[in-house]
């Protein structure tokens, strides 16, 4: 059994750590649905995606947790792994469950006061993450269909929250997106693995560079014609310019520049792609303003 790590970081300090704050920027996701609706700068509508926006930090950070403490020996032995809080011996697992579980019971409560909606969502996210961290992780194909489907419920609890109608394309979008994302982080894993002595998760060992190459280019590829087949449908509602119409040219952009990323095996992490792509960021502002002006009929 490999010995925990110990850093100079305090209890208080260590759950802050484990609960990955920088990984709550997934969460915006939330509010794709109220802007692709149009609604998003209504009152009854932007307040229940800021409350669909905590819940799924509270939740994601839950099961963040139980997947720590799921992988605690594994990650000691790991190289950089080994310097979470749980593997390296700053939180307790007795401290972890507790947490976790409080942080589950908390979302799904607000969510439930929310809508019954939001609350299927959050619960649905919770269940099939929970599948993930104990049972699936390993099986390839599952575990990639799971891992897709973490950012589609994300997508569409906005939504759910506000009680907003969801365009059939804009399921079709954030789902093959989401699979676009995943199957990305995995490829990039697999690359970096392969010029690494370091451990690497079980589930890699299903997949060939050549497999998850013909799934994150058959996922953009269905997004990109999905996407153009939705703008082009809402622009058909009142705006003084083709707003929507031209979002298709930094959207298509976005996504050839995140696909870049993924082929120099740099997109391990979406959040962190976000983050320190500058490119990437100036076409995701335009794609949002174009986008969002059309939505909204200006």
């Amino acid at each position: 059994m490999a010995e925990a790590v110990g850093t100079s970081r305090s209890m208080p300090m260590a759950l802050v750590v484990a609960l990955r704050p920088r990984q709550w920027l997934k969460n915006v996701l939330v509010f794709a649905a109220p802007l692709a609706a149009g609604s998003i700068f209504e009152p009854d509508v932007l307040v229940p995606s800021l409350i669909a926006f905590v819940v799924f930090c509270l939740i994601s950070s839950a099961t963040y947790l139980i997947n720590d403490v799921r992988d605690v020996e594994a990650d000691r032995a790991h190289p950089t792994k080994c310097r979470r809080p749980i593997p390296a011996g700053d939180l307790p697992v007795s401290i972890a469950i507790g947490a976790a579980i409080v942080l589950a019971i908390v979302s799904l409560a607000i969510a439930l006061a929310v809508s019954l909606s939001l609350f299927g969502v959050v619960l649905a996210y919770a269940v099939f993450t929970l599948a993930y961290s104990l049972f699936l992780k390993h099986e390839p194909v599952i575990e990639l269909a799971l891992l897709s489907l973490g950012f589609l419920l994300r997508a569409i609890a906005g939504g759910a929250a506000a009680d907003l109608p969801i365009s059939p394309w804009f399921l079709i979008v954030a789902a093959f997106g989401s699979l676009f994302m995943a199957a990305g982080k995995r490829f990039s894993e697999l690359e970096r693995s392969a010029d690494s002595d370091t451990p690497r998760r079980r589930s890699l060992d299903g997949y060939t560079a050549t497999y998850l190459r013909f799934v994150w280019g058959l996922a953009a590829a269905v997004t990109i014609t999905a996407y153009c087949l939705w703008a082009f449908e809402v622009g058909l509602a009142d705006s003084s310019f083709p707003w929507s119409q031209w979002s298709v040219l930094p959207f298509v952009l976005a996504i050839l520049r995140y696909a870049l990323d993924v082929d120099r095996a740099e997109a391990e992490a979406p959040e962190d792609v976000v983050l320190r792509d500058r490119s990437l960021q100036v076409l995701g502002l335009a794609w949002l303003v174009l986008f969002g002006l059309g939505a909204l009929g200006v």
